[in-house]
């Protein structure tokens, strides 16, 4: 494998590993609707398929951190809208101490 390829790699894995905290914190904010949390990933650059996201959302629910409404929506079928469980809640300041500590740790490693 090439240099550049290795590298990319490392990026995608990295990326991979904040998957569940950055879309815990993006749903932590309200009900958000699927196609709207990959597009606050995307925006960023968080680069995530739906292929990705709907097993993540799928595992989150039946782990019990997500809860979900159907809403009407005016374009379409009903649409599926996910918030927090109080155990997503306190999954999520988890993940924030836990992200907290790793910056410290890394801040002082650079």
């Amino acid at each position: 494998m090439k240099k550049e390829e290795n590298f990319e790699e490392t990026k995608a894995q990295m990326r991979k590993g904040m998957l569940e905290f950055c879309t815990l914190l993006i749903i932590s904010r309200g009900k958000v609707y699927a196609s709207d949390i990959l597009k606050e990933l995307k925006k960023a650059d968080l680069i995530v398929v739906e292929g990705t996201l709907y097993p993540l959302l799928n595992r989150l629910k039946n782990e019990e951190l997500l809860g979900y409404s159907w809403k009407e929506s005016s374009s379409g079928p009903p649409r599926k809208y996910y918030t927090l469980t109080s155990n997503g809640k306190e999954k999520l300041e988890q993940l924030k101490a836990t992200w907290e500590s790793l910056v410290k740790s890394i801040n002082i490693l650079i």
